[in-house]
């Protein structure tokens, strides 16, 4: 071996055919890549032939779509300004014909009851026990990439490409961008062996399921929780469902913020969205990694990193996420912030959600892979138990459903849940501030958590 690494450094002609040669034996024969952030190694031991690597490149050609400019993120990430009309939500079948609603819909009336009286409620107030705290908005450079001053024209939307190694991190090519099959929490209370099995763990405030919603919204501090092993996640969201909870028709739509290491090939928290109409079993995904989803905003990536982050016993950085059913057209709108519309899920995607949602959920969740035999150390929220209060626990603040008449109201009455308080919990209150509010989260592996 060192002859012939000797004679190559001796040839000029064997110097100019190296790369060549090695650019070759990375398309063919790919056996290790490499990442290393925050202590976790990304790395893959396996074979990826030629064949496999053809059919990651038609997928990411059909997802990533051909932009009117590219801009390069602090943290690597590409986004690129894709024409809103070339962008991956409309080669959904049901969505051939689809139109991109051009008007705005009809926002909920933000109005919540106090007291019995009707009240607006300003949403950049400080905390009740006057605790200093940041507001992170969508008008600020909340998004990694908005640091270098450069946004996408008008008339495109901004979409972060996706790479073979984003690929190469799932099981799959089947399993890129999609969740587990996931049973809704409200199931869980009487059937905990279901929760043990998929390793998914929770802490998760949700409503009744007798009643119709039409959306919902709450304020979320935005924490970077540690992930023991990359496979594992930690997120915080809020569930829009329908349908049959213990079926394969159950419809959900998430939003929130979350740490995925397989997912995004670093540990900082990202916004995300998801969607299903069949349980998780073949339809939707995360964030535009398939067809649904529909953009309208050119300010804002799906799947970019948040910055800054909230801090232990320093300023508190959180973002507002609207989910509802605009009246008129039937799409379910996402909003952030101060009223910003991100974009929309067509009425077509779904089943059950076409008409109503009949349960919300806000909290988090974490996958427990036990890759040691012992409870995973990934931290849900901020890492710290519920009962650690403001400047140290993960909050979810003035939680509100919308009603049919398209209003927003404060929950008067929420149910908590948590699989073992003794690795992650949760803790509900109600001030005129914050409204319906909780504190959740939680190291994981500790003493009492074994």
């Amino acid at each position: 071996m060192g002859g012939l690494l000797k004679r190559k450094t001796t040839s000029s002609s064997s110097l100019f055919l190296l790369p060549l040669f090695l650019a070759f034996f990375f398309l063919i024969f790919l056996e290790r890549s490499v990442v290393v952030v925050s202590g976790l190694d990304y790395s893959k031991h396996r074979q990826v032939n030629s064949l496999r690597l053809k059919r990651i490149q038609k997928h990411l050609d059909k997802i990533n779509k051909p932009a009117v400019m590219t801009i390069e993120s602090p943290d690597g990430d590409i986004i690129d300004c894709v024409h809103k009309r070339k962008q991956p939500a409309l080669d959904h079948p049901l969505l051939k014909n689809h139109k991109i609603q051009r008007a705005p819909p009809e926002m909920p009336r933000a109005k919540t009851k106090t007291k019995g009286e009707e009240v607006k409620r300003d949403y950049n107030t400080t905390s009740s026990n006057s605790e200093e705290r940041t507001v992170l908005s969508s008008r600020g450079a909340w998004q990694m990439w908005h640091q270098n001053r450069t946004r996408c024209p008008k008339g495109t939307v901004p979409i972060r490409r996706s790479t073979v190694h984003d690929v190469l991190r799932a099981k799959s090519l089947y399993d890129f961008g999609r969740k587990q099959r996931r049973m809704p929490l409200a199931r869980r209370t009487d059937a905990p062996d279901v929760v043990s099995g998929n390793g998914h763990e929770h802490a998760i405030a949700y409503t009744g399921t007798s009643q119709e919603v039409y959306g919902a919204r709450a304020t979320i501090n935005v924490w970077d929780p540690s992930i023991q092993v990359v496979n594992e996640f930690s997120l915080s969201q809020i569930w829009i469902l329908s349908g049959s909870f213990d079926g394969s028709d159950l419809n959900s739509i998430e939003a929130g913020w979350q740490v995925s290491p397989e997912l995004y090939g670093d540990s900082r928290p990202r916004l995300f969205t998801y969607w299903t109409s069949d349980s998780y079993q073949a339809t939707g995904c995360y964030n535009l990694l398939c067809s649904g989803f529909v953009q309208t905003n050119s300010k804002i990536a799906i799947g970019a990193a948040i910055s800054p982050v909230s801090l232990i016993s320093g300023n508190q950085y959180d973002i507002t996420i609207l989910i509802w059913k605009d009246p008129k057209l039937g799409n379910w709108w996402m909003g952030f912030g101060d009223n910003t519309l991100v974009g929309y899920w067509p009425s077509q995607l779904f089943t059950h959600l076409a008409d109503h949602a009949t349960m919300v959920e806000w909290g988090g969740e974490v996958v427990n892979s036990r890759a040691n035999g012992a409870h995973t150390s990934t931290q849900m929220g901020s890492g710290h138990f519920a009962e650690d209060g403001f400047g140290k626990a993960s909050y979810f603040r003035n939680l509100e459903v919308v009603d049919s008449d398209n209003s927003l109201s404060t929950v008067g009455e929420i149910s908590t849940l948590a699989e073992n308080t003794n690795c992650y919990n949760i803790k509900s209150s109600y001030n005129n501030e914050w409204g319906t509010h909780f504190y959740f989260g939680g190291p994981g592996n500790n003493p009492r958590c074994p």
